[in-house]
Parts: structure tokens; C-alpha cells; sequence
């Protein structure tokens, strides 16, 4: 273990605990967030080094009995030296793990957008269809949802549906399931019981925070309309809808499930804010590294980065190739199994990045 990065680690680690008390600090939000979560990165990194320094120092001292000893106790020593040297690997995985790259966005909150792509009604059908399964994973991790907008289809599908999630790792656990998902199953529309592939887009977005990004009242566009249901049938008889356009950049929010027009205004402009500091990062990302693609594609078939197959009772990752035959439970929330092994493969690529790179 480097004994100076150990000594510097807990150096910092007073610094931050000191900006703690520090009532400027409280007073401020975003400082007391910054501060809290460097705080438990360090007090983690802080302990996982000592422990390894203990465990390096356990070793060497079985490595020099060893040289010493003879008969039976030579074997229980090297036995010792066994275990010892076992928990310093075990130790130094898990500091490199602790090292990987912080995702600046852990611990906030997150937007899914639903849409139905490719495949008209039933497009539509599996997007509610994605949405409870979302519902239902929210529930088993102990998570809050709240629907901020939701455009029913004629068959009680969504053509689009916004909502958001709550919950201290809903980003972590939640970020790689934007993209193109596709299902594979005979149609309620279908009356010769032929299976046809339809598609739905997620996107998944940060929360933003009045903090993260200041928008400009000059840079808004806002109209107000009256609410419709599918069909387009009005079903409000006020001007409670609200559309807000961000003119430096064209992206356009709308909100009508609210009667009141300043909630669906509150809510249009969270939905913003969170595409705006989505497309900020992706921006930055972009210019790190050319080979960057966007979360849902041009929601196409072919852009797929998950498929539902309801005749094998199949969900397969194509990024991770990862197959399970229980899409019943995965129906029913049970996406662990699917987000472990995206977060492993994730981590397995930092690692092997960290590695190229030198970094430990």
C-alpha cells in the first residue's frame, strides 16, 4: 500500500470533514451534496486502505516465518501466508474497485421517458407493458415513482409515458436501460396468431436540480393549450396544457395531465432541465470519445438493445449477452439479474481501462 496516497486520502478526508461544520457549507445545497458524497467516498477508500496495509503487513510477517520454520509449523505458516496473501488481492481489487471514476450523476433522482417505436398499437401496448415492469422494479428496491406525463393509446397502451424515480441508487441501477427494446409476440391485433416484432424506446435521464442548470426566462417559448385524450378529444375545458420550447437548442416539453396549468408548467420544466443537463453531458462525453452512441438510436429494430421474447419466455442483453428464460419475472420487476451483469461489465471495463491507462 502507498503510504503517502493513504496519508493524503486522510488528509482530504479531515478537509471535507471540516466543510461539514462549516455553516457556509450547509447553508449552500450543492456544496453540502458535493461534500457528503466525497465524505463517504473517502471514509471508504480511507478504510479499505488501511485494511490492506494491515493485511500486507500480516503477510510479510508469514513470509519471514516461514523462512524459519520447520515440520508441522512450516505448514500451518504457509497456510497463514496463503490466507494472508488471498486478502491482500481480495483488498487490492476492492481499492481499484473504489478508484473506478465516480458517475457524477449517482444519488440523483431519474426520468424515464416510454415511447412506443416501430410497430404501430403494439408498439404502444409493450411500452405500458415496460412502464409496470419499471413500476414494479421501483417497488421491490423501495423506490418512489410519480407519473409526470402520460399520452394513452387507443388500446390502453402509452404512446409516450414520463415519469419519475426516486431512490439513493435508482440512477446507478436504472442508467443502461436506455435504449431500443424490442418484443417479439403474437398481437392482441393478431387474428391469425402470427408473431410479429414491435419496438419501444427508453429514455433515461439525471434529475436536474435549479442548480445544475439556470435557464434563461428570455430563452423560453411558452403556449398554453387545452388538455386532449386519445383522439384528440379535448377533455378540459380551460387552458391548462402547457408547452414550453427551449429556443437555444429547440427541444420541446408538454405537460396536460395536470388541471391546473402551473403544475403541468412545474413539470414541463423539470422534464427540461433533465434533458438539458442529459444533453450538456453528452455533449462533453462526445468530445471524449468519438465512438459514443446515443441511448435510443433511431428506435429501430436493429437498434435493439434488449429483446422480449414471449414464445421462448426469453429476455436477452445483446450488450452483455446475457439470456435468461424467466421473462414472466422480469414481467413481473425482477430485473436485478439483468443490472448486475450490466454494472459487472461496466466495472470490467473501467477496470481494464484503469489498467491501460496505468492507473494502478
Amino acid at each position: 500500500m502507498d503510504i503517502e496516497r493513504l496519508a493524503a486520502w486522510e488528509r482530504e478526508r479531515d478537509l471535507v470533514v471540516d466543510a461539514l461544520a462549516d455553516p457556509d457549507v450547509l447553508s449552500d445545497p450543492a456544496r453540502l451534496r458535493h461534500a457528503s458524497r466525497r465524505h463517504k467516498e473517502l471514509e471508504a477508500l480511507v478504510g479499505c486502505a488501511r485494511a490492506l496495509q494491515q493485511a500486507e503487513d500480516d503477510a510479510a510477517v508469514a513470509q519471514d516465518l516461514l523462512v524459519e520454520a520447520a515440520g508441522d509449523d512450516r505448514e500451518l505458516v504457509r497456510a497463514e501466508l496463503q490466507q494472508a496473501e488471498q486478502q491482500v488481492e481480495e483488498l487490492r481489487q476492492q481499492l481499484r474497485l473504489l478508484l473506478l471514476p465516480r458517475d457524477p450523476n449517482d444519488g440523483r433522482n431519474v426520468i424515464v421517458e416510454i415511447r412506443g417505436a416501430e410497430g404501430g398499437e403494439e408498439a404502444n401496448l409493450f411500452a405500458r407493458d415496460l412502464f409496470e415492469i419499471y413500476r414494479r422494479y421501483a417497488e421491490r428496491r423501495g423506490w418512489q415513482v410519480e407519473v409526470l406525463s402520460a399520452d394513452p393509446s387507443e388500446r390502453d397502451g402509452f404512446n409516450e409515458v414520463t415519469f419519475t424515480v426516486a431512490g439513493a441508487d435508482a440512477w446507478q441501477r436504472l442508467k443502461h436501460e436506455g435504449g431500443t427494446h424490442r418484443v417479439q409476440r403474437v398481437p392482441v391485433t393478431e387474428s391469425k396468431g402470427r408473431i410479429h416484432t414491435s419496438a419501444a424506446t427508453v429514455n433515461v435521464l439525471p434529475e436536474a436540480e435549479d442548480v445544475d442548470v439556470h435557464l434563461d426566462p428570455n430563452d423560453l417559448r411558452i403556449d398554453v393549450f387545452r388538455s386532449s385524450g386519445p383522439g384528440g378529444q379535448s377533455v378540459n375545458t380551460t387552458d391548462s396544457a402547457v408547452r414550453i420550447t427551449h429556443l437555444p437548442t429547440g427541444i420541446v416539453v408538454s405537460m396536460q395531465d395536470e388541471k391546473s396549468q402551473i403544475q403541468n408548467r412545474a413539470k414541463a420544466l423539470v422534464v427540461l432541465r433533465a434533458r438539458l443537463l442529459k444533453a450538456e453531458q453528452d455533449r462533453v462525453a462526445a468530445e471524449q470519445s468519438e465512438q459514443r452512441r446515443s441511448q435510443v438510436g433511431g428506435g429501430g429494430r436493429s437498434d435493439k438493445i434488449r429483446t422480449y421474447n414471449f414464445k421462448e419466455n426469453r429476455v436477452t442483453d445483446h450488450r452483455v449477452n446475457v439470456t435468461l428464460y424467466k421473462l414472466e419475472r422480469v414481467l413481473d420487476g425482477e430485473l436485478d439479474e439483468l443490472v448486475d451483469a450490466l454494472l459487472a461489465d461496466e466495472r470490467e471495463r473501467q477496470l481494464r481501462e484503469g489498467a491501460a491507462a496505468g492507473a494502478w
